[in-house]
């Protein structure tokens, strides 16, 4: 998948064309979460299944400027029409189209998203959290890129007993390695994963892989691509990631 020669990748009404054609082949609802900056925020859903099964949550688009998330979760569902069809699904594919369309980290309003998804009074995260909330999830994979990266790397927040990102991480090795660093952003890596069975109770906003976890999904991984490789790379590092993840939680 060639992105940059056609200047598709800050699309984001483009992505949401792709998604629309994925939505009828696999029967799912496309529905709008909210309006911000004169772009609709959608979210898909098998209706039929809804609260009879565990859902998977798939969301991708929080930074605008990680483009590479939102186009590798678009590749997946693309190539997984049978699993969506089958499966029980939530998907947002892009939380934030102003900052996809502008190549910005932050929304409309000038803020990080992923600091506000405990916010119940938020125009964005209000919303989200309403139809989080009222839902059974089995395990949410939150989808991003991390300019300082030197490979991929997860945060892992769930109990021991349920670890497998290392695993994950193993499978998708290609087209991008792990990780090699021993410390991110302060915190203890091995072999690319950060593993969290806590949250600290003094974090200044809530991203939202943490408020799932509160909200009870057992199991979050937030995936991380480095934005300062090659774009194909990283939409297939995303779309592999998606694949090997589903693949250890739901066969284990």
């Amino acid at each position: 998948m060639t992105l940059l020669p056609y200047h598709q990748a800050h699309d984001y009404r483009y992505l949401i064309k792709r998604w629309r054609a994925v939505a009828r082949a696999a029967e799912l609802r496309l529905q709008v979460l909210t309006e911000a900056a004169g772009e609709k925020i959608f979210y898909l859903e098998n209706s039929q299944k809804h609260g009879e099964l565990s859902q998977v949550y798939l969301s991708a688009g929080v930074h605008g400027d990680e483009p590479a998330a939102a186009w590798g979760l678009l590749v997946w569902a693309e190539s997984h029409i049978t699993d969506l069809k089958q499966g029980s699904f939530l998907i947002f594919p892009c939380l934030n189209p102003h900052g996809l369309k502008l190549n910005t980290r932050v929304d409309d309003r000038g803020l990080d998203m992923n600091r506000r998804f405990h916010l119940e009074d938020d125009p964005i995260s209000g919303p989200w959290r309403q139809i989080t909330s009222n839902r059974s999830l089995h395990i949410c994979l939150c989808l991003h890129e991390d300019y300082d990266a030197q490979g991929t790397y997860v945060y892992e927040l769930g109990s021991a007993k349920r670890a497998v990102a290392a695993a994950i991480l193993e499978d998708c090795s290609q087209p991008i390695s792990p990780d090699p660093r021993k410390t991110i952003d302060g915190q203890r890596v091995q072999a690319g994963v950060i593993r969290r069975s806590a949250v600290h109770s003094d974090l200044l906003g809530l991203p939202e892989a943490i408020v799932l976890w509160q909200l009870g999904c057992p199991l979050t991984l937030t995936f991380e691509t480095p934005s300062e490789f090659s774009l194909d790379d990283r939409v297939q590092a995303h779309a592999a990631f998606v694949t090997a993840a589903l693949r250890h939680v739901l066969q284990s």
